[in-house]
């Protein structure tokens, strides 16, 4: 089993702690399996990794390779590293030129296109510039504050979206100046998944993979599923749990995860691309989907939507399984997630079912 060294356990510790999604592998399984788990660091996060049923020698193997994967993944599309493709392709954007983008990075923004166009507008990675305005990397440090209005809604003028990208064989440009990519809402799902196929091309059939508290199960836990509990927006510990199928991806996002208080108001880090400041009304959501990269920007975008128009854009992007959480601590729950999920103390909560979706 593979140990990387360089974690600070601090660090470790506090990410633990702030996952939105726990894995309850103690009460999911009376039998004995062999299991092996590794730790990767990568996207800003904490990925752990976890095989069943395999040998060492293959879970060594395995680790080696992802831990490459992950790495190169991230070297390709952050928008911050100097020289990476997505860097790159953001830099002849503002050029106001054209460029060949890499097969690396290609596959990604042509998704982002798709989910663009289907979440109306909410899942935007286009709005990289306000991304890095907000400056959410400095969340912890003690003398962040709002970025000034005038500069927000400047960018918001200019109108930043991904029908701006224009896509011909692998050439990419934008006639808008102002569009830049960040991939974060989605790029960490896109790797989960990359992930899950290697493992089952090595003929490894149950595993998870959890990147801070989002996650993408395949096979189960012994002869039970793999539980996963979701955490509480507000309060140390689980909020809900719930077992999952076989294949299945659980991403949640929250307002928790990257903010801080500024005058006594909560400022986050998931940004309503219509406004330019933190969306409002939802405080988390989870959404259940087989893809990982939907998952992830589904949750993103449900969260802009919030409690009032979240069930239009689920049905929009086909998600099937939807918990949100709104600023009045209300839950809504379309009815097949509300069979599927176990609430902690159910009663002392408000339940809104919507219609099918």
């Amino acid at each position: 089993m593979h140990i990387n060294k360089h974690l600070k356990q601090a660090f470790f510790l506090r990410l633990i702690l702030l996952s939105a999604v726990y894995l309850l592998t103690a009460s999911c399984s009376n039998t004995t399996s062999t299991e092996f788990k590794h730790t990767i660091f990568a996207f800003g996060t904490l990925i752990e990794i976890t095989l069943l049923n395999t040998s060492e020698t293959k879970a060594n193997a395995a680790f080696d390779h992802l831990e490459s994967r992950f790495h190169a993944y991230h070297a390709s599309w952050s928008p911050w590293e100097t020289g990476s493709d997505l860097s790159r392709i953001n830099e002849s954007i503002e050029a106001g030129s054209r460029i060949s983008a890499p097969q690396a990075v290609l596959p990604l923004i042509i998704a982002s296109k798709d989910l663009f166009e289907k979440s109306n507008g909410l899942f935007n990675p286009a709005i990289g510039n306000l991304i890095n305005l907000w400056q959410m990397h400095r969340h912890d440090e003690s003398d962040i504050s709002p970025p000034d209005a005038a500069d927000i809604d400047k960018l918001v003028t200019q109108d930043p979206d991904m029908s701006d990208i224009h896509i011909n064989g692998a050439l990419v440009e934008s006639r808008n100046p102002g569009v830049q990519l960040s991939l974060g809402a989605f790029a960490k799902g896109y790797a989960i998944d990359l992930a899950m196929q290697y493992l089952q091309s090595q003929g490894i059939e149950n595993a998870v993979i959890n990147a801070g508290g989002d996650l993408r199960v395949i096979g189960q836990h012994g002869e039970r599923p793999w539980r996963i509990g979701i955490r509480h927006p507000r309060k140390d510990g689980v909020i809900a749990w719930l077992d999952t199928e076989p294949n299945e991806s659980i991403f949640t996002s929250g307002d928790y995860e990257r903010f801080y208080m500024y005058d006594g108001k909560r400022y986050h880090h998931i940004l309503d691309p219509r406004t330019g400041y933190p969306a409002t009304g939802s405080i988390s959501v989870t959404v259940i989907h087989h893809d990982a990269g939907i998952a992830d920007a589904a949750a993103t975008a449900l969260f802009v939507a919030g409690p009032e128009h979240w069930y239009e854009i689920a049905r929009a992007m086909d998600i099937k399984y939807v918990m949100l959480i709104d600023a009045g601590f209300r839950i809504h729950m379309n009815p097949a997630m509300q069979k599927r999920i176990h609430l902690e103390n159910s009663e002392t909560f408000h339940i809104v079912i919507s219609q099918p979706l």
